[in-house]
């Protein structure tokens, strides 16, 4: 799981502030080191509470779905490809295309765009309404333009073609970096198709604020970087208002989470491309965990039955690519 240099040096923030503490009291852990972050937005919180719940898994040698109540071993999967490109990867609509039916082809349910960085509307249009003519009724399919579409105008263009094409939700399209109430809330006026926002909003209460204040149809969740124990709240808090999560990016504690969820939908394989390896995924596992296009099996990945988060990692690789080392005592 790749977070960036920023998450890891608030991880290292955190870090200092367990030293001393029960590490099986994640949830004391959890409020107090919430509290000590509140002014640098908790970051560095969930590759820290990720660890704790990985130790609990070991410590009670049971898998962290099963430490969370068990729901499914398999999860319904759907590909969301890599940013579009003039000059490089899916440089068109019908590439696109191409691509989703690829994925269709390989038995997956589900196909989610992301969009090309310039956020030119038509040619989001287009893409959107060329997917379901390839594709056909069946499938679902989801537009994340990655806050590219510069005004609302924009967003409204193209949200009417994820409405004419039937699609699954609509995804952060606004430049405002997908966290104001008001526009989203005047978007779902305007639009037939649900939204899904939060991905960019920090903080558990935030984007239950974003539920409770109508501005999202579906709610985001980021173990990335809420880790597992704020994720878990709002998947109940978005139960409790009748309402889905769905978790951002793969990775196992993504898997772990999923798999303890009932409302939710679909595992995102992001990074998805139609040749070569998955963009996002990084090879320091030792055992056959993997998050790659062809690794599906009827459009489904399983759940890691081991300890924990249910993986083990290659520590000779990573040691032998690590930067530097950090010890907190």
């Amino acid at each position: 799981m790749w977070s960036g240099p920023v998450e890891y040096a608030g991880a290292c923030v955190v870090a200092e502030l367990l030293v001393g503490q029960d590490p099986l009291e994640r949830e004391y852990i959890y409020s107090r080191v919430k509290q000590a972050m509140r002014q640098q937005a908790e970051i560095g919180i969930s590759a820290v509470d990720i660890a704790l719940w990985d130790l609990a898994g070991k410590y009670h040698d049971a898998p962290i779905h099963q430490l969370l109540g068990g729901y499914r071993t398999t999860l319904p999967t759907y590909p969301a490809s890599v940013h579009a490109t003039e000059h490089d990867e899916l440089k068109s609509p019908e590439e696109m295309a191409d691509f989703a039916e690829q994925c269709k082809e390989l038995g997956y349910p589900a196909f989610k765009i992301h969009g090309w960085e310039n956020g030119e509307p038509n040619r989001e249009a287009a893409t959107i309404l060329a997917l379901r003519d390839r594709v056909g009724p069946e499938m679902d399919l989801m537009s994340d333009p990655y806050n590219a579409l510069r005004t609302f105008g924009d967003a409204i263009k193209v949200g009417r073609a994820c409405d004419e094409a039937g699609y699954f939700w609509y995804e952060d399209p606004l430049a405002d970096g997908g966290i104001s109430q008001f526009a989203h809330r005047k978007l779902r006026e305007l639009l037939a198709t649900p939204l899904l926002l939060t991905e960019h909003v920090r903080g558990l209460e935030a984007r239950v604020d974003f539920m409770v204040n109508g501005a999202t149809d579906f709610v985001r969740g980021d173990v990335q970087y809420m880790g597992i124990t704020a994720t878990m709240k709002l998947a109940h808090a978005a139960e409790g208002l009748g309402l889905d999560i769905e978790l951002h990016s793969p990775g196992p504690a993504q898997r772990q989470c999923m798999a303890a969820i009932r409302n939710t939908n679909y595992y995102e394989l992001s990074g998805s491309r139609p040749k070569g390896p998955n963009a996002n995924y990084i090879p320091v596992y030792a055992n056959d965990y993997v998050d790659q296009l062809d690794a599906a099996v009827d459009g489904h990945f399983p759940v890691p039955q081991g300890p924990g988060l249910g993986v083990e990692y290659d520590w000779t690789a990573i040691r032998r690519n690590s930067l530097g080392t950090e010890v907190f005592q």
